[in-house]
Formats: structure tokens, C-alpha cells, sequence
């Protein structure tokens, strides 16, 4: 009885050894390590007016998501305190604008660097044009405090991946005009809200795909749109006009483009052969394929 009773408190000994806290952690990262978070973010800076002026950020927003239900895992967004605090206007040119009343108590992007870090090492990052733009200013504000940049594992950029798979049926692809033609509201350009926008957007898009895919009777090759895209990145090194104020996205008309709106507003759309052709080599394919997916329990 005694060997017992000694055995069992050696056993219990034992199992104290590892807490469960422990277990939990390395769950967490192993569920991380079999499929890489998504991380929407959005920038909002000033738009440069003068020679020898940069861009500098004033607010960071992002969103992490997980890849498999597309749902909001954890958000992020602060005012960021540029070092030449006349970058910001004194009064907003939109509504909900930034002004330099509002970022001059933030906090500097040194100070908040590390969270920024921690939210986007490691993980796929997507967003409404950040290759051309959000991803180079990210790299020189870590630059600029001698610090290495985050790294991303894969890239969702949504405003190439819709303009080759959904077109221009919204008019064009700015991200205003596709939440319009969604009913989504209106874009706040704030950070955090703009990030949460994109990802509807994308769900939107997405399930419209899914259907005309599935229902092949609603094409129309017949309509048309050009593949041209003009964004303000185009425009670093020059002087970005009022009008490119919004920075992510292209100016409603350029060249060579005549606006073509088959569909009223709110209506599934229709997608000539060629897209809907793309849409088929892409089924097995990331980032799409997530999106499809989720669009297609979105119907169940």
C-alpha cells in the first residue's frame, strides 16, 4: 500500500513538470507553422506638395485573419507622429481626414515599431496596392531607425488579383468605387476601416466569381475593360495632383479607357470568357482558392 501511494505521488511529481500552459503555446505555434496568418494593413500618410518632400506615415492599421474562415482574429491601428510635423495639414481635406492637431501627441513609429513588427514578421500580408506602396514605406520607415523590416511569407495585393479576375465592372479599381458597387458604404480612408473594407470587398468579389464560375449562363463576352492601371505610386519622384489624394488606387479615368458598366448596382455582374477562363486555372491556386471557398460556404 505504501509502494502504492509513492508511486503515485512520483507520477504526479512527473506530471508537473511540463504546465499546460506550455502544451497550449506550442500548439498555438504549431498551428501556425502548418498555414500562415493573413495580415490586411493599410497606411494613411501625406501626400507630398513640394520638392524634396516624402511621404511620411501617419497611421498604421491592420487586421489579422485566419486563412480558413477569412474571420478577424486581432486588429491593430495607431496615429503615428511624423518627425516634420508640418506634413500634416491643419485641416482635413475629407471628412474623416488626419490633421496635425491629431498626430501631434502620437506616438513617433520608433515607439511603436516593435508591435508593428510582431503584427506583420512572418505572415502573409495583403492589402489594396501595397506592393507599389505600403510595403516601400514600411521598409524605409524601418530604415530609417536602423532597424530590419518585416518580412512577409506571401503577398495578396487585391488591386492586382481583382483587376485581372474581376475587371473593371465597378468602373474602375479604386476601393471606393468597389465598395460602392457593393453596397458597403463609403471609404472612411482610416486605416482600420479601410483594412476591414478591403477584406469585404475581396469576400464580395469572390463569391460573384464563385457563382458565374458555377453558373457559366451569365457570361456576357461581350463586356469589356482595360487592363490599365495608373496609382500614385507611379508618381514618387513627382507631384502627385489633389485629385490622387486617396494614394491607394487609380484615378477614375486614364487613357485609353472608356468606363463600361454593364450591371446596375447590387446585381451578380457579368464576366467575358477570357476571365472566366482565368478563373478556372486558378481553382487550385493561393491566394484565390481560400477566397473561393469561403464564397462557397458563404451560399450553404
Amino acid at each position: 500500500m505504501v509502494m502504492s501511494l509513492n508511486l503515485h505521488k512520483s507520477l504526479k511529481r512527473k506530471r508537473q513538470v511540463v504546465p499546460i500552459r506550455d502544451f497550449e503555446m506550442e500548439a498555438h505555434n504549431s498551428g501556425k507553422e502548418g498555414m500562415a496568418e493573413i495580415v490586411f494593413f493599410d497606411l494613411e500618410t501625406n501626400v507630398p506638395n513640394r520638392a524634396g518632400q516624402r511621404f511620411w506615415i501617419l497611421e498604421f492599421g491592420a487586421i489579422v485573419v485566419c486563412p480558413q474562415k477569412l474571420i478577424e482574429l486581432e486588429s491593430y491601428s495607431t496615429l503615428i507622429r511624423p518627425k516634420d510635423l508640418s506634413v500634416a495639414s491643419l485641416k482635413p481635406s475629407r471628412c474623416d481626414g488626419i490633421t496635425r492637431a491629431a498626430v501631434a501627441n502620437a506616438p513617433s513609429f520608433e515607439q511603436v515599431a516593435d508591435k508593428i513588427f510582431t503584427i506583420l514578421n512572418g505572415r502573409v500580408w495583403a492589402g489594396h496596392n501595397i506592393q507599389r506602396f505600403d510595403c516601400i514605406r514600411i521598409k524605409e520607415a524601418f530604415a530609417e531607425i536602423g532597424r530590419p523590416a518585416p518580412e512577409p511569407v506571401g503577398m495578396i495585393d487585391s488591386l492586382g488579383v481583382l483587376t485581372e479576375k474581376f475587371g473593371r465592372r465597378a468602373g474602375n479599381m479604386k476601393m471606393a468605387s468597389l465598395a460602392t458597387y457593393f453596397g458597403l458604404g463609403q471609404q472612411k480612408h482610416r486605416s482600420l476601416d479601410d483594412v476591414r473594407m478591403n477584406l469585404e470587398v475581396l469576400k464580395h468579389c469572390a463569391t460573384v466569381l464563385f457563382l458565374e464560375s458555377s453558373l457559366p449562363n451569365l457570361s456576357n463576352p461581350k463586356w469589356q475593360g482595360s487592363p490599365t492601371i495608373m496609382t500614385r505610386s507611379r508618381t514618387n519622384g513627382k507631384f502627385p495632383s489633389k485629385e490622387e489624394a486617396s494614394r491607394k488606387s487609380p484615378p477614375i479615368t486614364s487613357i485609353g479607357y472608356q468606363r463600361t458598366v454593364p450591371n446596375t448596382r447590387g446585381s451578380l455582374g457579368k464576366v467575358t470568357e477570357s476571365v472566366r477562363n482565368l478563373l478556372c486555372k486558378a481553382q487550385g491556386k493561393q491566394p484565390l482558392n481560400s477566397l473561393l471557398k469561403h464564397s462557397h460556404t458563404l451560399l450553404r
